[in-house]
């Protein structure tokens, strides 16, 4: 008597596919939820099984972001915490965050990444990446970012600890003469900056931890591709298992 033939091979093939494709990253959740998107109807409890039975699970290396310590200064003098833990917007660019994180390169250098995101759908608005941390660094980022939100509805407020480049002047005048709103958090208090530093973990347990190390350009060109792969691509549960800009998109169309 024949064997029966597998009757999830193609289920089992697509699984195995989207797997690779977000390199080892999605657990049998956020793969359910892109079996949802591309038309595929399946109870989650099955994607599970099938994921135990090909060996699939998600490669997560939990470590401890290094935290870069930039503060020097006053302490709450140049701005007040406008946000104060309020993360949550149902409107673009009306809240941004932004912070700096270090990366050790094989070549005896440090990478410094400086995204700006905004907290409506956790879009990676604009980066600077440098090999010091300098005013340049945070700069840039904002200058395209400002472009970015220009004319929108409601007044944005930019959210940042208390380094010195927050400090600085030329942040400061910057935001003022965009009417931006300035926010800080309070020194020493992560927990005030969640969504950001929740993102740097993302990025590391995804890109760099458990990877070999490599130069300060391999990274530079693996960290662009990483934020591209998680602005368009990168699904998330609250964002109806959208990517940030499909939410953005999504978002978009229905209140035209």
């Amino acid at each position: 008597m024949m064997k029966n033939e597998n009757q999830d091979q193609e289920l089992e093939e697509l699984i195995q596919s989207i797997f690779d494709e977000n390199n080892g990253n999605y657990g049998y959740r956020r793969i359910h939820l892109e079996l949802g998107n591309r038309g595929y109807k399946v109870n989650h409890k099955k994607v599970q099984r099938i994921m135990k039975k090909l060996g699939l699970k998600s490669n997560r290396f939990w470590r401890k972001t290094r935290k870069y310590s930039s503060y020097k200064g006053t302490v709450g003098k140049v701005a007040k915490n406008r946000i104060n833990r309020r993360f949550h917007t149902n409107v673009p660019h009306q809240k941004l965050t932004t912070d700096i994180t270090e990366f050790k390169c094989t070549d005896g250098l440090k990478l410094y990444l400086n995204p700006i995101m905004d907290m409506f759908n956790g879009e990676i608005l604009s980066f600077g990446i440098s090999k010091r941390p300098n005013l340049k660094l945070v700069m840039e980022p904002l200058n395209e970012a400002l472009g970015i939100v220009k004319g929108s509805k409601y007044r944005t407020t930019i959210h940042s600890d208390q380094g010195w480049h927050y400090q600085h002047k030329k942040w400061v005048k910057t935001l003022k003469k965009n009417k931006v709103f300035q926010s800080m958090s309070r020194k020493g208090n992560c927990l005030d900056n969640s969504p950001m530093e929740n993102f740097f973990g993302l990025l590391k347990q995804e890109m760099y931890y458990g990877k070999a190390r490599c130069s300060y350009e391999e990274l530079k060109e693996k960290i662009e591709a990483y934020i591209d792969y998680y602005n368009n691509k990168r699904i998330k549960q609250k964002l109806a298992g959208m990517s940030p800009v499909q939410y953005r998109i999504h978002t978009n169309q229905l209140a035209a």
